[in-house]
């Protein structure tokens, strides 16, 4: 298991807690599915009281608690986002977003670097959501970033991997880098595919959240991840253009 600024999670499903029927539905989902950590919205949320109730919940789940910068889309309103998060939630972690399309909600790359390296020079442990760019995530790594989340596509759509090439590049050329796969994911298939191609873990929202039965989702997702892990260790066989019989023909019978 993946080792994140230090800690090391018993499981590699991280959850959003947006989007839910209910708080029940929402802590249910969370039971069944094992995940090890919440990501929660300061915006949405708040630390007044109509917030309070909500962050009782989130305290009952016992996970670790991943605040974000969701909506943000300028360095500023990032940074501060990330400073009011780490005085309500009491801590370090942020994930970091800081938006550049509204259309795709894809990350404004340039500004993302300039935020992680003004939160990381402030004690911020950032886990920022970008692409799968090799450069971008080389100069997250060089602005203080120890993990990294590429997305495999806009946040919401439940797409899946939609650069399966780049994500795999991205991963071979940094090995030891923990990697999450951040956004797009909408079936189980393809939380396993993440976890086939060697990422640490998958955090996911509205496939789950928006789900008819989201516990029944929550579960699928928990097992696909476990399936991924155990495929990626099996060391699975290399894709052939050609047929190749699993039963071997030498001692075959041959009738003239």
């Amino acid at each position: 298991m993946a080792s994140f600024y230090g800690t090391k999670l018993p499981s590699s499903l991280m959850l959003g807690t947006s989007q839910y029927p209910s708080p029940a539905v929402l802590q249910s989902a969370f039971k069944v599915s094992g995940a090890s950590v919440a990501t929660v919205s300061l915006r949405r949320e708040g630390a007044n009281s109509a917030g309070q109730p909500f962050w009782d919940i989130i305290r009952k789940l016992n996970v670790h608690i991943l605040p974000n910068t969701a909506g943000c889309h300028t360095i500023k309103e990032a940074t501060t986002t990330a400073q009011m998060a780490r005085e309500i939630f009491n801590t370090n972690w942020i994930k970091l977003e800081v938006i550049g399309d509204t259309d795709s909600l894809q990350p404004d790359v340039f500004g993302l670097v300039e935020a992680a390296r003004i939160l990381t020079d402030d004690g911020f442990q950032v886990f920022p959501y970008c692409t799968e760019d090799l450069v971008v995530a080389e100069k997250l790594l060089g602005v203080g970033c120890e993990v990294l989340m590429p997305w495999g596509a806009p946040i919401g759509s439940g797409m899946g991997l939609n650069n399966e090439y780049g994500l795999r590049t991205l991963r071979a050329r940094l090995p030891e880098i923990p990697m999450v796969i951040d956004a797009g994911i909408g079936l189980p298939s393809h939380a396993a595919k993440a976890m086939e191609l060697g990422f640490d873990a998958v955090l996911l929202n509205t496939a789950v959240a928006k789900a008819g039965d989201p516990e029944k989702m929550a579960l699928a997702m928990s097992h696909a991840i476990t399936a991924g892990q155990l495929a990626a260790k099996a060391e699975p066989m290399e894709a052939r253009d050609m047929a190749s019989p699993s039963t071997p023909v030498i001692g075959q019978a041959f009738l003239s």
